[in-house]
């Protein structure tokens, strides 16, 4: 029964509970999808039946990884599924706590604003916002938002963090940015806005069916 209670992986090799950073990294793609699509619906259908049962699923999930164990999370044994043939990163256990208390307090305030009170405003749009942001790091690009809290909060260096971030070393030569590459970035930026600026109008007009287009041709 003790096993069940401990949070995180015993590795050898390792010198503190660790966890699997690739099926955290698909659990919250996964979340992210959904909490997504929600806002769609509101946003666009002011809809907001499927936002209430994702912030309710997703505190339960954040519940099970935080108070029980992350191995009993529903959407990290789906997470554990679909990257089951990759091999395992492992991190540190202790900082993803940290941030996935701070996942189950933002759901909470979620779950009594929306669901419980049934209403909506500017906080519960920030909830969710910031929500999306911390998955969308998370799963796009494997950076933990709410494990850099943990070392500010804990005054101490978190160990074994996804891509080795926690570590001091020299960035390899394929990992360096030129100032050519820089520019690149700049003038795609550009190319974004001079296409608002020349396309706006047409690229707004709604498309018309291919195939009547055909048979007018």
């Amino acid at each position: 029964m003790n096993n069940w209670r401990k949070f995180g992986e015993t590795v050898a090799g390792y010198n503190i509970p660790v966890l699997n950073e690739r099926e955290i990294r698909a659990s919250a793609g996964i979340l992210f999808l959904f909490t997504f699509l929600s806002l769609m619906l509101i946003i666009f259908k002011g809809n907001f039946l499927m936002i209430k049962y994702v912030i309710t699923l997703f505190m339960a999930d954040f519940a099970i990884r935080v108070f029980i164990n992350p191995k009993f999370s529903p959407t990290l044994i789906l997470g554990r599924l679909i990257v089951s043939r990759q091999n395992p990163e492992y991190v540190g256990a202790i900082q993803k706590k940290f941030a996935w208390v701070i996942g189950l307090a933002l759901s909470f305030a979620m779950f009594i604003l929306m669901v419980i009170v049934n209403s909506y405003s500017i906080i519960t749009g920030l909830i969710c916002l910031v929500c999306l942001i911390f998955l969308f790091f998370e799963s796009a690009f494997g950076i933990c938002l709410g494990c850099l809290f943990y070392g500010w909060f804990y005054k101490e260096k978190a160990q074994y963090c996804p891509g080795e971030v926690c570590d001091v070393k020299a960035k390899q030569d394929i990992q360096k940015t030129s100032w050519v590459q820089i520019a690149v970035i700049i003038g795609f930026v550009g190319l974004v806005f001079l296409l608002v600026y020349l396309f706006n109008d047409s690229f707004g007009e709604k498309p018309n069916d291919l195939w009547k287009i055909l048979r007018g041709a």
